[in-house]
């Protein structure tokens, strides 16, 4: 699977598109019957070439019972009203500039001779042009496929690698028939998104997005209010590894979610397990520090044997995606079996979809599933892998196709990778979500317990698009390609082989699948007895 671009052509169409017009003039005729005008067989044959100008005008208005006069200045009126679409045409030159040579670009129009000999007259960068092709010259109109072949055969353009820009949906239909990638014109700026994600690379442009931004990576909340938090900074980095690319706050042993005074909730926020079990594993603390953290945390399960969120025992909450990541940290450190019953409750959460409308604090399902692909991922207990991943894989699948943001789509992405999951679905979704400055919209990751509101982070969001892209492309370099011949592709790092060697840690890209059914027949009596 390779996402370089493979297009060649760019075909764009001239009125309405490379340049707009008024049908608003100066006469008794009204923009309605200009427009019917221009729809009438007679035009149409105008167009083709087979009549001239006088006897059009003079056809038209004895269609319309209008003066051929008055024809003539409305449309010499419309004439005086084109204006190049610059902005258009700038990112068109940027784009060919750029091919070294590869990249040919040509017109096509419905426009009689008359017109366009006006059209040439304006103003605009016509030598951007590799061929201008007039539905008068050739005798052919769009939709007609004969006006498409003719433009195929002369440029000698390959359809599967050509681009096709109209504002008409019909035309755009004809040039999809015969192969070509259609896209319907009706807004500029979505125009030049879709033709930067098309002939980019997704994740040159990605990365580029992170590094220009850079120590400037801040979340954001559905209301539009800025906040500075660590737990986005420690995925973007756990995705890049790039520590340039983030801020954090110093911290030598528990984690608070602000890196400033708290927005949107209490003046004193309590460190939290959730930020605190991310820190760890993703900085790599002194093992000593973590196993003190770990000491204290056991303080805060509750009468259900359920792990709780904050370091502060006023604040008694509860949210699966948190239990995962301090699972996450405990089996980490090869202490998984002091959390056997927060264990199996997400395991029951995972059974019952109980997760598909989010969590307390996590806004889409995708999270709760993804921080379990990551817990899997970490651990290098086999028994959680056979406990947990046959049913992960079951929901995950479920999940291919639905709907959700560019980092519920990445994260969906990610998981299907490491599982060996086809998903082309999700990733044709996602790629078009890429935005033109090549980062990608945001998405919502987590939201306030109390209001609901939600918070996202464009940086997090293409981190993760970006590692999702990257992983899917080496798990499936072609369709062809058995899942089973590729090795998993990790989410994160993995955990320590034993809690005293940390000097020791699993190949990160090694293959980390599972094989049941041997691990079924001759499981660990130490990691058995702990769930």
């Amino acid at each position: 699977m390779s996402f370089a671009s493979n297009y060649t052509t760019l075909i764009f169409d001239i009125g309405d598109v490379l340049f707009s017009w008024s049908p608003q003039t100066k006469t008794s005729i009204s923009q309605n019957v200009l427009r019917k005008i221009l729809s009438s067989l007679t035009w149409n044959d105008y167009e083709r070439g087979r009549m001239s100008q006088a006897e059009c005008y003079a056809r038209v208005g004895g269609e319309f019972s209008v003066d051929p006069t008055e024809v003539a200045r409305a449309f010499q009126d419309a004439r005086d009203s084109l204006q190049s679409n610059e902005e258009l045409i700038s990112v068109i030159r940027h784009l060919k500039a750029r091919s070294d040579g590869t990249l040919h670009v040509f017109a096509m129009s419905n426009i009689s001779a008359p017109d366009y000999e006006v059209l040439r007259t304006k103003p605009a960068d016509w030598s951007l042009f590799d061929g201008i092709f007039t539905s008068a010259d050739v005798g052919e109109r769009k939709p007609n496929l004969g006006f498409y072949k003719a433009v195929i055969s002369s440029t000698g353009a390959d359809p599967s690698r050509t681009i096709f820009v109209d504002d008409q949906m019909v035309n755009v239909l004809s040039a999809r028939s015969l192969g070509m990638r259609g896209i319907i014109f009706d807004d500029t700026r979505e125009v030049i998104r879709m033709l930067y994600n098309l002939l980019g690379d997704p994740v040159e442009r990605g990365r580029q997005y992170l590094t220009m931004n850079a120590k400037k990576l801040i979340s954001v909340t559905d209301n539009g209010i800025f906040l500075r938090e660590n737990f986005a900074q420690l995925l973007i980095l756990e995705a890049t590894d790039n520590r340039s690319l983030i801020n954090l706050t110093d911290t030598h042993r528990t984690w608070n979610f602000f890196q400033e005074k708290p927005l949107l909730t209490t003046e004193e926020f309590p460190f939290d397990l959730d930020t605190t079990s991310l820190g760890l594993t993703v900085m790599g603390s002194p093992e000593d520090v973590a196993h003190s953290v770990m000491d204290d945390m056991l303080d805060y399960i509750d009468d259900d044997g359920i792990i709780q969120t904050y370091f502060d025992h006023r604040r008694p909450r509860v949210d699966p995606v948190v239990c995962v990541n301090a699972l996450t940290l405990f089996y980490y450190y090869g202490r998984g079996h002091q959390l056997d019953r927060t264990l199996h409750w997400v395991r029951e959460v995972l059974l019952h979809r109980a997760y598909l409308d989010g969590t307390r604090y996590y806004a889409t399902p995708e999270c709760f599933l993804y921080f379990l692909g990551r817990l899997l991922e970490i651990s290098s207990d086999v028994y959680l892998a056979v406990y947990i991943k046959p049913l992960l894989i079951e929901r995950v699948r479920e999940r291919i196709g639905a709907d959700g943001d560019a980092l519920a789509l990445s994260m969906r992405l990610q998981l299907c990778a490491h599982l060996g999951l086809h998903n082309d679905v999700d990733l044709r979704t996602l790629l078009p979500l890429q935005c033109e400055d090549g980062g990608w919209e945001i998405g919502w990751i987590y939201k306030y317990g109390s209001s609901g509101i939600r918070i996202g982070n464009r940086g997090l969001t293409t981190s993760l698009a970006v590692k999702a892209i990257i992983e899917m492309q080496k798990r499936f370099p072609s369709p062809s390609s058995p899942p089973s011949t590729v090795p998993a592709i990790p989410l994160v790092k993995q955990a320590y082989t034993t809690a005293q060697s940390p000097e020791r840690f699993l190949q990160s890209k090694s293959d980390s699948s599972i094989n049941p059914s041997s691990i079924a027949t001759n499981p660990s009596a130490s990691t058995r007895q702990h769930l």
